[in-house]
This record gives C-alpha cells, sequence and structure tokens, in this order.
C-alpha cells in the first residue's frame, strides 16, 4: 500500500466532519499535518481535540510546506477561488468544500488553472457516497432500469435568525447565494448523477423564510437531456427537515433516504417492475462492497485514485455542472423563460449572478 497522505485542513468549521469521519476513519491512508484558521481561540482547540501537530493563521504558511500533500479547503465561499488557485500554483493538492467558486467564469479559470498544475483538484460532494446510491448508480449504469421517466429532488430545511447571525451567513458577499449554494446543491449534483444533464429549465427563486438578501424558496421544472422530465424543489421553511429523490424510470423506482445530510446511504427503496427485472437486480448487486457513506467515502476514493494515478471520484467538471445549474436558475427566474443547457460564456450570469453592488 502507498503512504499516507498527509494532510492541511484550512477552516475549523465543517473541517471538522472531513477529520471525523474522512481521516480519522482511516488513519492508514491520511495524516492530518496541520490546521489553518482565523480565529487563534478556535485553532487551539481543534488542533487539542484532534492532535494535530502544526497550527497556523496564515494560509501562506500551509503552501510552504514542503511535505504537505493535500490541502482541504473548509473556508466560507467568497475565499475559495484564491485559495484554490494559490494551493494550485503550490504544487499541492486540493480538496474543497462547496460551493466551489461563484460563477462559471471563476470555475472555468480553475479548470485551466488545474490542467497546468501539479496537483489535482477534488470537490467535496459527499451525497454521492453511501451504499443506497451507489446501488442505484449501478442499476441505472447496467441498463436495467431502462427509461428514465421523471424525477424530484427535494431539500426541505429548517434555517433560522441563530443560523443568519454570523456576519457573513445569508449575504451575496459572504455566501455568493442562498439555498441554490448552501443548501440544495447536494442533493441537486445527486440527482444529476443519477439522472444525467439538464437540457431546459424554468426556475423560481423567493426569500420567505428569512430577513436575508439571498433565497431561500427555490423551484424549478427541468427537461433532461434523455427526455424525463424532472422537478426540483428546496425551502429553509420546512418543520420536518428532510432530503429525498424520487425517479421513476421503465423498469425500476428509487426513492432514497430521507436523512437531510446523508440521503445516498441506506436505505433506498428500490421497487422493480417486476420479478424478473428484481432477479436482475438481486445478481448486479450481489457480493458488490459496501461504500461507506459521506466524507468517509470521497476521502476512501481519492485516495485509490491518488495512489494509483486514476481518475478523481469527483471532478471539476461534476462541480461545474453543479454550478451550471444555479446559473440557469438565477438566470431563469430573472428573466421568466426557459434556459438552454450547457450554458458558455454567451449567457448574461457566465460571470456570475451577485446582483450589483452587493
Amino acid at each position: 500500500m502507498s503512504r499516507a497522505f498527509t494532510v492541511g485542513i484550512v477552516g475549523c468549521g465543517i473541517g471538522r466532519s472531513h477529520v471525523r469521519e474522512g481521516i480519522l476513519t482511516q488513519k492508514e491512508k491520511f495524516r492530518l499535518l496541520a490546521v489553518c484558521d482565523l480565529d487563534a481561540e478556535r485553532l487551539a482547540a481543534f488542533a487539542a481535540e484532534f492532535d494535530v501537530p502544526r497550527q497556523t493563521t496564515r494560509f501562506d504558511d500551509l503552501l510552504a510546506m514542503d511535505d504537505l500533500d493535500i490541502i482541504d479547503i473548509c473556508t466560507p465561499p467568497m475565499v475559495h477561488k484564491e485559495q484554490i488557485l494559490k494551493a494550485l500554483a503550490a504544487g499541492k493538492h486540493v480538496i474543497c468544500e462547496k460551493p466551489l467558486v461563484g460563477s462559471l467564469a471563476d470555475i472555468d479559470e480553475i479548470i485551466a488553472a488545474e490542467a497546468d498544475a501539479k496537483g489535482r483538484l477534488m470537490p467535496i460532494l459527499q451525497y454521492r457516497y453511501g451504499e443506497g446510491v451507489q446501488q442505484a448508480k449501478a442499476i441505472i449504469d447496467a441498463g436495467i432500469a431502462g427509461k428514465p421517466y421523471v424525477g424530484t429532488a427535494e431539500t426541505l430545511w429548517l434555517r433560522g435568525a441563530d443560523y443568519y447571525s454570523g456576519p457573513w451567513r445569508g449575504t451575496w458577499a459572504g455566501e455568493l447565494g442562498g439555498v441554490l449554494m448552501t443548501h440544495s446543491l447536494h442533493i441537486h449534483d445527486l440527482f444529476l448523477f443519477l439522472m444525467g444533464p439538464v437540457e431546459r429549465l424554468f426556475g423560481r427563486v423567493a426569500t420567505r423564510v428569512n430577513d436575508i438578501e439571498v433565497e431561500d424558496c427555490v423551484s424549478a421544472s427541468c427537461l433532461m437531456q434523455s427526455g424525463a422530465l424532472a422537478s426540483l424543489t428546496a425551502t429553509l421553511g420546512s418543520h420536518e427537515q428532510i432530503s429525498r429523490i424520487r425517479l421513476a424510470f421503465e423498469n425500476v423506482t428509487f426513492e432514497s433516504g430521507h436523512s437531510p445530510y446523508e440521503p445516498g446511504t441506506r436505505p433506498w427503496r428500490i421497487i422493480p417492475a417486476s420479478p424478473e427485472v428484481d432477479v436482475r437486480i438481486q445478481a448486479l448487486l450481489r457480493g458488490r462492497r459496501p461504500v461507506a457513506p459521506r466524507f468517509e467515502g470521497q476521502f476512501a476514493a481519492l485516495y485509490q485514485a491518488l495512489a494509483a494515478g486514476g481518475p478523481l471520484p469527483v471532478t471539476t467538471a461534476d462541480a461545474r455542472r453543479a454550478l451550471e445549474l444555479v446559473t440557469a436558475f438565477y438566470h431563469s427566474a430573472e428573466t421568466r423563460t426557459d434556459v438552454t443547457l450547457p450554458i458558455g460564456r454567451e449567457n448574461p450570469k457566465y460571470g456570475g449572478w451577485v446582483p450589483e453592488g452587493a
């Protein structure tokens, strides 16, 4: 087995979940070498909790560490682009939380930088990992599911004033968007992972739950490239929190688990159209190695890719597709028209959707 890759975490918020689920569960693959945060008190507590040998308040200190393989960016969205570009220029592999950046122009710049870099960039899209979604993906990819008919994706969460008490929360400048960017991005990526690309989208956005700058309710009607129809809904005003995907195919209907933060894990309902289809499904799934959920599964897949030199489990192209959906949402809501995907430089939102002066 290859040596363990050394990791430096920047940002002690969601970074805690990366450590607990992705690193400490597989110490033979990753070693947490350093942590960086602007808040010295929080930094010291994090370093003590996880026995991190190095701590710093300066991001550039991580860049200068010759024995650091991976920089894991868990900072607020508005600083992702600068930190990604610096880390790639320093020759590091990069992990970055969502949303990767705030526009298609920015992600295309990052894709170009990555193409010339020694290191590789893996966006965090952890909902793809877990035995439920991976079984569904295997059935679809094997051709057993057949023609896709319709699908729905729902992000029904609850966020109130306490959540938005931080200075960057709920702002265009801080979060680069609302529920589309910060909350439903993962399940929308999961939906695309299973159903393929969107061809056309008509979307609406609204701010109805909280007194914030950005949207906290959205809905869209989509035509998929496959010809299937889809609907996407998200709110931060649901008093029962669930995430849910339901997909109707010719031969199988799938429904995800309802856990708000790990819908990819079991149990998923897999409903075959006939006993014959069920036999095919059971034969396909028999003997499969289980896929660990969330960060553990994605970090394990990253290790295999880096150790073997194979393709990354999640790529900047995947992150671009998720941001393309966000771009289409904002453009459609503003123009009240269908938006055709894929989206290129000709789209007025290609350079970003944050309102001027925000």
